[in-house]
């Protein structure tokens, strides 16, 4: 975790008898088809290629420097640090807040598996740098910052983030111009990230929880539907699907009955859903309330139906299946930026299959859990290479990977290579549109993936198929993270230590 001041904090330590990674991973049932840990290692460390503001002593991306550091400014308050989303040098919060919510539940879904491979240290430390920024953020009861730059003028430069001369430019909702989709991702975000570090720093856990509850009621307060960040995220779901989705984390945060009492008092918002991404959340909520369904509440059967439906539209050979997968097996929703699509089905699969009872009915066929487990791996080792290209999607995992990458840091010698100014054409001209791979190997960073047919061109002016996103990584920690095995002869404790440095726990 990033810890500052020289107070001291509880850290976890996890006692274990370790196995070896095969024999993890057959705990679970499932053979191992590739590395697991290298690859949730890898996918942490790409969050911070992706980080913006001052870097910290432990910056272990060598290539990045500090980059915008007056955000903010303009408008008299410190927007600095947070995450650029993809390839280009705009902070957009919507995005970020749904980043900073997988990386969470993934911690929560699987800490002893994540801390058997060295990784929760630093998985937290991700998390901190998204949730830090949202706090900043959050300046008052009605008023949110949730983007930082403009878009539009940033696509039309090629420039290093240490580089960036285009517009800071800073957007807002408040009160009299709302947007419940951001402000309830953020409270998501935050009551999420609160469970995280409840153990780790109550202090912080606190405070995470004190925002997130004055953003959910912003959101339902103060209702209108996002458009800030349009043509680049724009709401098509509504924000029912948020305010499910906070309100479910709230309660799982605080235990608070009022919490629980809105998602069934709302019921009738929930709908069907085909994809788990940033822009909709209904199968998340649907999968985290139908938790408390299992548990005994029955009066929320229809989240559990939801959440059954998302396993029938997505499961091959489902009688009801509604998404196809391409002739080697992956999942194909749409075509930009398809793997983020697949990334966040095998997340919340695997996270629904770890609460059912019995499977899950499909017209004639039942998917037991563990089916639905083994199709949530097929998405996972697809990316890792298990398709018919052989290669794998994740930048710096195995042998062949994509050399290409549509980003703009990755692509442009680093300051320390090039100390000089690389201006807006200069980027284009000399970089973004060189046949030569990236000087810089964005470890770690999963790539918009192939088409439907399984094919794939390393083209970097294919933003669509070569740009890695935050919230596609996130959900890939969240799915990969499972298959490192249950660790059930691990032990927690809690020891004391000053507040100074990352920690690698264990």
């Amino acid at each position: 975790m990033v810890i500052h001041g020289t107070h001291m904090v509880r850290v976890l330590v996890v006692w274990c008898i370790v196995a070896s990674p095969s024999a993890r991973a057959m705990n679970h049932g499932f053979a191992p088809s590739f590395d697991y840990k290298d690859a949730l290692s890898k996918a942490i460390l790409f969050f911070e290629g992706q980080r913006s503001g001052k870097l910290p002593s432990t910056q272990r991306v060598k290539w990045r420097d500090d980059s915008a550091l007056f955000d903010g400014e303009s408008k008299g308050v410190n927007l600095s640090g947070g995450y650029y989303d993809a390839g280009d040098n705009v902070k957009f919060g919507w995005p970020m807040a749904y980043t900073i919510c997988l990386l969470s539940w993934a911690a929560i879904e699987y800490p002893r598996q994540i801390n058997s491979v060295h990784q929760l240290g630093y998985l937290q430390s991700e998390i901190r740098w998204g949730s830090d920024f949202i706090l900043k953020a959050h300046v008052s009861s009605t008023k949110l910052y949730t983007q930082v730059g403009d878009g539009n003028r940033d696509h039309s430069c090629w420039e290093r983030p240490e580089d960036m001369d285009t517009p800071r430019t800073v957007i807002e909702i408040n009160a009299q111009s709302p947007g419940t989709e951001v402000a309830a991702e953020s409270a998501a975000a935050l009551a999420a990230a609160s469970i995280v570090f409840k153990s780790v720093d109550s202090k912080y856990s606190s405070k995470l929880l004190k925002h997130s509850k004055s953003l959910f009621e912003f959101a339902d307060k103060y209702r209108g539907s996002y458009q800030g960040s349009c043509p680049f995220y724009c709401s098509y779901s509504g924000y029912n699907d948020e305010l499910l989705w906070a309100s479910a984390w709230l309660y799982k945060a605080t235990g608070e009955s009022r919490y629980l009492n809105y998602a069934t008092s709302n019921q009738r918002w929930s709908q069907a859903a085909t994809e788990f991404s940033w822009d909709n959340k209904f199968v998340g909520a649907q999968t985290l309330l139908a938790k408390e369904y299992f548990a005994g509440k029955s009066d929320l059967e229809t989240f559990k139906a939801g959440a059954d439906s998302f396993v029938c539209a997505v499961m091959p050979k489902s009688g009801s299946v509604q998404i196809r997968t391409t002739p080697g097996g992956l999942l194909y929703t749409r075509d930009s930026s398809n793997l983020q699509y697949a990334s966040g089905a095998s997340m919340v699969l695997l996270a629904y299959s770890n609460v059912i009872i019995g499977g899950v009915q499909c017209g004639p066929t039942k998917f037991t859990p563990d089916q639905i487990k083994s199709f949530a791996k097929s998405q996972v080792d697809y990316i890792l290479g298990k398709n018919p290209l052989k290669m794998s999607y994740m930048v710096g995992y195995s042998s062949k990977y994509p050399t290409h990458v549509h980003h703009r840091g990755a692509s442009i010698d680093s300051v320390y290579a090039h100390p000089a100014k690389v201006g807006c054409n200069d980027g284009y001209s000399s970089y973004y549109s060189s046949s030569n791979p990236n000087p810089n190997i964005h470890v770690g960073a999963i790539v918009g993936g192939p088409d439907s047919n399984d094919g794939f061109a390393d083209m970097r002016s294919d933003s669509s198929h070569l740009e890695p996103t935050t919230y596609m990584n996130a959900a890939f920690v969240g799915s990969v993270a499972a298959f490192l095995g249950d660790n059930s002869n691990c032990q927690l404790d809690w020891l004391q230590t000053p507040k100074t440095n990352l920690v690698d726990i264990i």
